[in-house]
């Protein structure tokens, strides 16, 4: 019964995101398998949790989209996604959920709610800090960056990192006590937060970094901007640096690693039963 729950409602929230405009048919494909899997082989925690992620990060790409247009131009994904992104965001998680029914252990919750953490935080950095009035700045030496360049870092978006992290964790918990958890509630709140938080710019701040130093980047011949996409101003883009097979979904399940080793890593700290 909980498969046919899963498959059901990852199917209406699928078919309502493809006519959203949020997903491409892959994506809304690779979305109903996820999300079945995510209920069917788990519960509501790591369903509702991928389901917070989503719609909080499909609501924020529609926010000011006229004014982010430009900047989608020059991102391998834009906000549509497709099935590359979903498994890249939400793949890692996949796994600590087939790993949890599996040999069931508190540590594999604890390491998808840094994953969920990490990628809701990138996102929300990615959406809101392109909408910063301050130009970023690479997180490898400070340099002043153009809008929307990979490894770019700004204030507006380190908060909204942070922000988007501490939401997983409280929503992890409420999850998390919907099934049933035990103890003083102020406690675990205040542990979940903790795991969103670091979760959330660990994930964020490795994306960065590897934005910044191993993504494969390509510049344009037209505009002489580097971009993460193969063609720009409609011309062909021309490779500048990176690794060639580290494009964006190769950074995203490598920023989600590591959300997840920081989360799990806290939760030894705390003495969370892990």
């Amino acid at each position: 019964m909980a498969w046919i729950i899963g498959a059901v409602c990852a199917l209406v929230v699928a078919l309502a995101a493809y006519w959203k405009q949020s997903l491409t048919l892959s994506g809304a494909i690779a979305a109903v398998v996820m999300g079945t899997i995510y209920y069917g082989a788990g519960n509501i925690v790591w369903f509702g949790i991928l389901l917070v992620f989503f719609i909080s990060s499909s609501l924020l790409s529609k926010f000011h989209q006229k004014r982010k247009a430009e900047l989608e131009k020059s991102y391998a994904k834009t906000g549509r996604r497709d099935a590359g992104q979903v498994l890249a965001n939400g793949g890692i998680g996949m796994v600590l959920c087939i790993l949890n029914a599996i040999w069931p252990y508190p540590g594999w919750v604890y390491a998808f709610v840094g994953v969920m953490a990490g990628v809701t935080a990138d996102t929300w950095a990615t959406e809101w800090g392109s909408l910063s009035k301050k130009p970023p700045r690479s997180v490898l030496n400070g340099r002043i960056l153009p809008a929307g360049t990979s490894g770019g870092v700004s204030v507006l978006g380190s908060t909204a990192a942070a922000v988007g992290g501490m939401m997983i964790g409280v929503f992890a918990w409420l999850f998390q006590s919907w099934t049933g958890l035990s103890g003083q509630w102020l406690v675990y709140l205040t542990a979940y937060i903790l795991l969103g938080l670091v979760g959330g710019l660990v994930g964020s701040f490795v994306d960065s970094f590897l934005g910044a130093s191993v993504q494969v980047m390509y510049k344009c011949q037209i505009c002489n901007k580097e971009v993460e996409v193969l063609e720009h101003c409609g011309q062909p883009t021309q490779y500048v640096r990176g690794l060639r097979l580290m494009n964006n979904d190769a950074v995203n399940i490598l920023s989600s690693i590591a959300a997840a080793l920081g989360a799990w890593g806290l939760a030894s700290l705390l003495q969370l039963g892990v």
